[in-house]
This record gives C-alpha cells, structure tokens and sequence, in this order.
C-alpha cells in the first residue's frame, strides 16, 4: 500500500478533471492528510490535524472527494464515519473493527489468501446467481487496546 504522494496527486487530479471537478487547494489539503495516514479518519481527527480548516469546507469537499471515486466512507462500530483514499489510490485492503472501542484499522492478506477469499465468496454467492467483482472485508472483534 506504500504509494507516494505524488502519484497519488496526479492520480487523483486527473480524477477530478475527468468528472468535471476543480482539484482545489483544500481537496488537495484533505488527500495530502488522508495520504499520510494510515487508517480510515473521522472528519474531527482530520479538523484535530487543521484547526485552521473550515469544518463546513471540509464537507462539501470531502462529498466531491468521494463522488469523483477519490476518497471512500467506512463505518466503524461505533457509527462514526471515517474516510479514506479509494483503493485504487492506496491499494486493495481491509479492515479490522473494534466493537468496543471502535478503533477501525486496515490490514492486508496474502496473494493467495485472497484468491482462496474470492473462490469462497464466488462459490458462496454464485449459488444465488449473484457473480461478485470486488469484495470489501471488514472484520468485528476486540483490538489489542481493549483486550488488554
């Protein structure tokens, strides 16, 4: 998932011209941030990072973030929407849920494992004519914090 940030820009620039979308100073600010974290973000972490940024700014650009395909929501177990970039920008991932803290963290398998996900999720689904192209795995369970 290590993927510079300026690839990422020029990735996510021509994204943003390809939907009739300005890649302004302040997308550019929320990508440069969500780039340089390593987990999915709730909106108050990312204002905690730029008190100066406008919160309601940061919604409206987030919401054409996410129409041009550039950022993706993920919901944790305690309601609170997080965000980060799509996978085509930071590559294919998922994520692990703490459903006592809500702690939302991304982690990835294997090559193999995730053929052996996909023949599951194929068979599985196929049985009901349903043919997936893509999968989105995240897990429920209790983070090391929390155990402890």
């Amino acid at each position: 998932m290590a993927v510079e940030v300026n690839d990422i820009h020029l990735l996510v620039e021509r994204r943003m011209r390809d939907t009739e979308l300005v890649y302004t100073k302040g997308r550019r600010e929320i990508v440069e941030m969500l780039a340089t974290i390593t987990r999915p973000t709730t909106m108050q972490e990312l204002l905690d990072r730029r008190p100066r940024l406008n919160q309601g700014s940061m919604y409206r650009n987030m919401t054409d973030l996410e129409t041009a395909g550039v950022v993706q929501k993920v919901i944790g177990a305690d309601d609170r929407t997080r965000y980060e970039l799509a996978e085509h920008l930071i590559g294919h991932h998922h994520h692990s849920i703490c459903s006592q803290c809500g702690a939302v963290d991304d982690f990835t398998i294997s090559s193999k494992m995730e053929k052996s996900l996909e023949a599951a999720l194929e068979r599985a689904l196929g049985e009901a004519g349903f043919h997936p192209t893509a999968h989105r795995l995240d897990v429920i369970g209790i983070c090391a914090s929390c155990a402890a």
